[in-house]
């Protein structure tokens, strides 16, 4: 599972640098924008595409609810669209969970070490 960023410093990624921040290739990114109309990164004119850190956002969105939670593309569409919040909310449970289990497991090898 890819250990994403708490938030996005750039005005503007590449799709080499999205697809490397969620591990995922660049074909799927593609993918998810015909599936997802919500994820639409902006084009220059040569077709270049530029993500924003709100296309961020939405790809992290996608992300969690297809390779974290293990939905369908067609499931995915209807919660994304059933309810956004839920998914935002949901993924920032799961993330903090994460980080608690690390700092846990942390804290137990360094117990460990001290036997």
């Amino acid at each position: 599972m890819a250990t994403l960023p708490t938030e996005w410093t750039k005005r503007y990624y590449s799709i080499g640098e999205v697809a490397r921040i969620f591990e995922v290739n660049t074909s799927t990114l593609r993918f998810w924008e015909k599936e997802f109309p919500e994820l639409s990164p902006k084009k220059n004119d040569r077709g270049v595409r530029k993500y924003t850190p709100e296309n961020m956002e939405t790809v992290r969105r996608i992300y969690h609810l297809v390779k974290e939670r293990g939905f369908t593309l067609k499931g995915a569409r209807q919660k994304y669209k059933q309810n956004p919040n839920d998914v935002v909310q949901t993924e920032d449970v799961v993330r903090r969970l994460l980080k608690i289990k690390g700092d846990m497991e942390s804290l137990k090898k360094q117990l460990d070490s001290l036997k």
